[in-house]
This record gives structure tokens, sequence and C-alpha cells, in this order.
């Protein structure tokens, strides 16, 4: 990928924004419907992003939502793709709501 196009992409409030890792600049915003908890896999010059058990298919050039995929029967949980490392942020997302919870019961 060449400079010009490099980009982090982040999952956020029910958002993925593409940043400019050079400068931290906000190169687009996408809103999402569901949860708070976005989880983003890109694939060549597509982003999946997950988040109430819906999942998206967005251009990563643009943030337009290409596609979109109600997961019925599968509740509203946070979706993990494989090979990115977003297993790791579902995790750390879990154990935030489940260490909430337990403070709020205490």
């Amino acid at each position: 990928m060449s400079r010009a196009t490099e980009r982090l992409y982040i999952g956020i409030g029910g958002h993925v924004v593409a940043i400019d890792p050079a400068t931290g600049a906000e190169i687009w915003r996408s809103e999402l419907k569901g949860a708070d908890s976005v989880t983003i896999s890109e694939s060549g010059d597509r982003l999946f992003a997950g988040t109430a058990g819906e999942l998206f298919c967005l251009a990563a050039s643009s943030g337009a939502v290409l596609w979109t995929a109600r997961l019925k029967g599968l509740g509203t949980g946070i979706i993990a793709f494989n090979g990115d490392g977003t297993v790791s942020a579902a995790a750390a997302a879990a154990a935030a709501r489940a260490a909430a919870a337990a403070a709020a019961a205490s």
C-alpha cells in the first residue's frame, strides 16, 4: 500500500473511522446502526465491520456501505474475525462489560 493510501481503520461508538496514521487526521467516518462495539477486518479494497449481530461491507476508500447482512438467530454479540486481532478486541470488550456489570451488582 502506498503512503498516500495508507490508513488505520478503527471501530468506535457505532462508527468505522479511517485515520491517517502519519498525522492522526480523520479521512472519513461511517455510522453503522447498532451497538457501540464495532469490530473490523480489512480485505483488499473492502472493510468488513460487525456490530449488533449485523455484518457490513464498506469501501475502504470512502467508507460507503456496499452491503449488509443480518445474522438472524445468532444474537447481537460481538462479531469476531479471524487472523487480524479482532478476537482480542472482542475479548477485551466482553471483559469490560463483565467488570462493569460486576461493579454495578456490588
